[in-house]
Formats: C-alpha cells, structure tokens, sequence
C-alpha cells in the first residue's frame, strides 16, 4: 500500500467552506494512518495554531503507549484570488518562506474590507521564493472579492490553467504541481487524463488530493448548512449549490490508491512534496522587542549592571546577603530564559 500525505485540506478557518475544526483533522488523520496532514485554508493561516495544539497532543499521547506517532504536520495556505486566477495551495519550505507567505497575506488583508483578502496572481509570483505551490483545477465554492482597476497589477492574469501553470513555473522552476482530484462526477477518469496531459505537457508533477472540507462523510449535512449559509438557500431550496456527494474528506492511502490506480504516481507525489517541507510551525516562537542599549553592552549583562547600581545605591552600606543571594537566583533564571530585554523594559 502507499503512503499518502493530504495536502489540501480546509478546517472551518476557511469561513462557510471548511466543515470540521483543526483539532478533528488532525485527528482523522491519524485514525487512517496518514504520513501527512497539510492545513491550507482560505486565505489565512488562522486555522494552524489549533492543528499544532492538537498534533503536539497527539504526539504525547502516542509516546505514552508506545503508538504510532501522528502524520507529520506541515502549514500553508489556500490563495483564492480576485483576478480569475485558478486557487493555488502555498506552502512554505523554511521560516523565509513562512515569512513571505504571511505578507503576502497581510497585502492581501490590507486591500479588503474586513474579513476579506485580495491578491491577484502577480502578488504571488513576487513572493514566489522559497515556497511549494500546488495548482488546483476547481476553484473555491465561493467567489473572492473583486478587484478594482487601482489594485490589480500592471499585468492582468490569464485565469486559464494552462497560463497559470506557465507563469508559476516561471518565477519557481521544480516547485510547482497540478492537484487533481477524482470526487466521483461520472467523469473522473476522463478529468483524470487531461489533467494528466496538461501537467505532462507543461513538465509538472500531478499531486492526488481529497480536497478536503471535512474529516470524515459523516460531516455532509454541516457541509450542506455552511452552503446554505454561504448562499443564503435553506436546505430545501439549495439544490444544486449543495455538493453532488459527500467526497470531500480526508480519505485512507489504501482507498486514494485506489481512485488512483491509472496514475499511482500522483499518490506518491505527496510524500516527495511532504518531504520537501523543513518548515514547521513550532520553529517559531514569540519575540520580545529589544530594548536599546549601551553600545558593547549585551542585554543581560547590561540589566545585571543597572541592578548592581540600584542595589548599591539602595543598601550604601553594603547589600544584605540574603538579597544578594536572592537576586543572583532570579538573574540567572532571566538569563536561561532569555527575557533580559523585557526587565530593561
């Protein structure tokens, strides 16, 4: 059986899409013995804290009995954009390109109204660097906010696959696949093929994915009232706004090499991709500011100054032991902690 990583899945971070919540992702994904878990939401990164918090539960869970460790968790972002441009999956290889991804959706944020983002294919191709870029054919079910002349970039965008495919592979040569998907239409075999000989025609990769908005099927009528929602339909009414089925969730490597099985390679695709990804989001933590300080001077060195001039200035006669003693415990646990520069403060 081959090892499969789902690298296009939404939680309900993407707002009125998304039908599960990270925590039951990353759950489901463990349960059918994924590689890889990949949390790509709707123009935001907002859904990845919780995907971590409940991956490092899992992994401390699974140490305890001796399991299986959970699939290895890698974070990006679904670009839905406003110029016609097919939704392209972004994921970072390092923490320059966790950077660049995170700017590129504040620009985006900017250009909106509250709640909305706005990027055209151009801003993407000059943020291009140090990220993996996963072109899908379908579309996100909901429209993003148009662009007005004064934002679009100098070059519209050809929305077509084909010119997308040709200007991504422009600006990140090797980091570009074609998501392809089978959701079970009656023509999944033949939407196979050409997608299969649009990417062999341009030199891409194919990349089999769920595309999924939920953990499991049992989450189609959550699925259907989102839409509703979305469309302002009731369920009655929704018809075919509603989704044909309830395929998209995560599904088991055995059952993707199965829908699958006239093009294996695609399945094994996510693993070449996974393991391209070194960025994880625990390699970043919270960075107090620096506060100023004498020049040749480092900040705890500098703070350990400051308080020897204080307490000599306090006690003229001498510092007390039992103080003295007291203040090298708790600079020393400032230095091992790394928070001089918050008591300069």
């Amino acid at each position: 059986m081959a090892d499969f990583a789902e690298l296009v899945a939404a939680t309900h971070y993407s707002f009125l899409d998304g039908a599960s919540a990270a925590e039951d992702m990353v759950a489901r994904a463990q349960e059918l013995g994924l590689r890889g878990i990949g949390i790509a939401d709707r123009n935001t990164v907002a859904g990845v804290v919780r995907a971590l918090r409940a991956w490092r539960k899992a992994c401390t869970s699974a140490a305890e009995i001796g399991a299986r460790p959970p699939p290895t968790l890698v974070v990006g972002a679904r670009l839905v954009f406003a110029d016609g441009t097919p939704d392209i999956v972004a994921y970072p290889v390092d923490r320059t390109g966790w950077g660049r991804l995170t700017r590129l959706l504040t620009l985006g944020n900017k250009r909106a109204r509250k709640g909305g983002c706005i990027l055209g294919l151009g801003d993407l191709i000059r943020q291009a660097e140090d990220m993996l870029l996963i072109a899908l054919p379908q579309s996100s079910a909901r429209p993003c906010e148009p662009m007005t002349d004064a934002m679009l970039p100098p070059r519209r965008a050809d929305p077509g696959l084909a010119a997308t495919l040709d200007r991504l592979l422009a600006a990140a040569p090797g980091r570009v696949w074609l998501g392809v998907t089978m959701p079970r239409s009656g023509a999944d075999r033949r939407r196979l093929m050409a997608h299969a000989a649009l990417a062999e025609a341009r030199g891409v990769p194919l990349l089999a994915t769920t595309d999924a908005l939920s953990a499991s099927p049992a989450d189609r009528p959550v699925q259907d009232i989102l839409t509703c929602i979305r469309e302002g339909l009731t369920v009655r009414t929704g018809g075919r706004r509603l989704a044909a089925n309830a395929e998209r969730h995560l599904k088991p490597a055995a059952e993707m090499a199965r829908l699958f099985a006239d093009r294996p390679e695609a399945v094994a695709e996510s693993m070449a991709i996974l393991e391209r990804i070194a960025f994880r989001l625990d390699h970043i933590s919270y960075q107090y500011p620096d506060e100023p300080i004498p020049q040749g001077w480092g900040a705890q060195d500098w703070l350990e100054e400051l308080v020897r001039r204080e307490a000599a200035m306090r006690y003229p006669g001498g510092v007390p032991v039992k103080l003295r003693a007291l203040l090298d415990e708790e600079l020393a646990l400032i230095r091992r902690c790394g928070y001089a520069h918050y008591f300069l403060t």
